[in-house]
């Protein structure tokens, strides 16, 4: 019986560079709600979070960067090398990550829930999930993702594979294996196969075309779904005939990363979004629109729709990064509610964070907040 009544939870592990984050979100794309057990940890330390000053007392002012954060990349160095600090940290940790967790759970609408963290069966939590799910990737692939993803050294990635539990042992706790070494396509029909034999109250998302009103039907809003990967490529490729040539199977593996919203006209896929939602935040990242598009009806329509399904994920804030020619069209963002502003200028560090990872080279920042209330200010 689940921890959580009218809910489905699973639990979702695996060693560093198997592809966790990947696997989470087609089982976003599937219709779950997802909970990232890391970035609620960075959101624990936070200044002023709950966490700050237990572990600043501990290990001293020294890990502070100037504006008072904790500097996540200096206490790492710490206690990676030192298992009697990590086990501190970790006791600091681990119950607010829990409770931030079992707090997101129970306000979620959403029927079945996937908690990732890369030390759940270590946790009391695994017991708590209706099923553990762990993604495998041999060794080879972990060091080549680490090197490539995380611009680690090879003598660094060998390093952090090398301490952490065999792979095995969590393999031995599983309900499902997902192994994550091919292709997107590959891993996909796996999860959706795990999908539909593991998980009694899950229904996959339909692809239910949402009509825009103010434009008297003409242009319809969908989720983009893997299998238009092919239709999606060719758009991209339309519009931008200066880049490298999309493939489906480049937008197959965006998938793993990012959300689609299809903007059609007359069936036709005339524009799009891609965004993600992490840590409570949406970020915004491609808009691409067929010159023929009205951008005053087609802008709106494609942002209040990613609003809405942001806030069904109790989004707190929303982050869209635009090229300066949609960015002049200074009335219609403000009609949106959005303003132009910098990643230093957000008042929440967990923002901050998110506009620096987020932000490509030459956008503009916009930013909205979506809710008065910070969800996580109980915990």
């Amino acid at each position: 019986m689940s921890h959580w009544a009218g809910k489905y939870v699973i639990g979702l592990t695996g060693n560093i560079g198997t592809g966790k984050s990947v696997v989470r979100r087609m089982l976003e794309h599937l219709g779950a709600y997802g909970i990232d057990a890391d970035a609620l940890a960075h959101r624990v330390i936070a200044k002023g979070a709950p966490g700050y000053a237990a572990v600043v007392d501990y290990f001293g002012k020294y890990i502070l960067k100037p504006d008072g954060e904790i500097d996540r990349g200096r206490l790492g160095r710490i206690v990676f090398g030192d298992p009697e600090a990590l086990a501190k940290l970790e006791s600091i940790i681990h119950p607010l990550v829990r409770q931030g967790a079992d707090y997101l759970i129970r306000r979620a609408t959403q029927p079945v829930i996937v908690v990732e963290a890369i030390k759940l069966i270590e946790s009391s939590m695994a017991k708590q999930c209706d099923s553990v799910w762990v993604v495998y990737a041999p060794p080879e692939i972990q060091l080549a993702r680490l090197m490539k993803n995380r611009g680690m050294t090879e003598k660094d990635a060998r390093q952090r594979i090398v301490s952490q539990p065999p792979q095995e042992e969590k393999i031995a706790a599983a309900d499902v294996v997902i192994r994550n070494a091919g292709t997107f396509d590959e891993t996909w029909k796996q999860v959706v196969a795990a999908w539909r034999k593991y998980v009694p109250l899950a229904e996959e998302i339909p692809s239910q075309a949402v009509t825009a009103p103010a434009i008297k039907g003409q242009l319809q809003i969908e989720r983009g779904r893997p299998h238009h990967s092919s239709e999606i490529a060719s758009l991209f490729n339309r519009l931008d005939k200066k880049g490298k040539p999309m493939t489906s199977e480049d937008v197959m593996a965006a998938f793993g990363e990012k959300a689609f919203l299809l903007l059609r006209l007359d069936q036709q896929l005339k524009g799009l979004i891609g965004w993600q939602v992490e840590n409570l935040v949406a970020r915004t990242t491609d808009i691409h629109l067929d010159p023929a598009l009205p951008v005053n009806e087609a802008i709106p329509a494609l942002i209040q729709e990613m609003e809405r399904a942001s806030s069904d994920l109790q989004c707190e804030a929303s982050l869209v990064f635009v090229p300066p020619s949609l960015a002049r069209h200074d009335g219609l963002w403000r009609n949106l509610g959005y303003q132009r502003t910098t990643p230093e200028a957000l008042e929440v560090q967990a923002w901050q964070d998110a506009a620096r990872e987020s932000m490509p080279a030459g956008s503009v920042l916009l930013f909205k907040k979506l809710r008065e209330d910070r969800v996580l200010r109980p915990i």
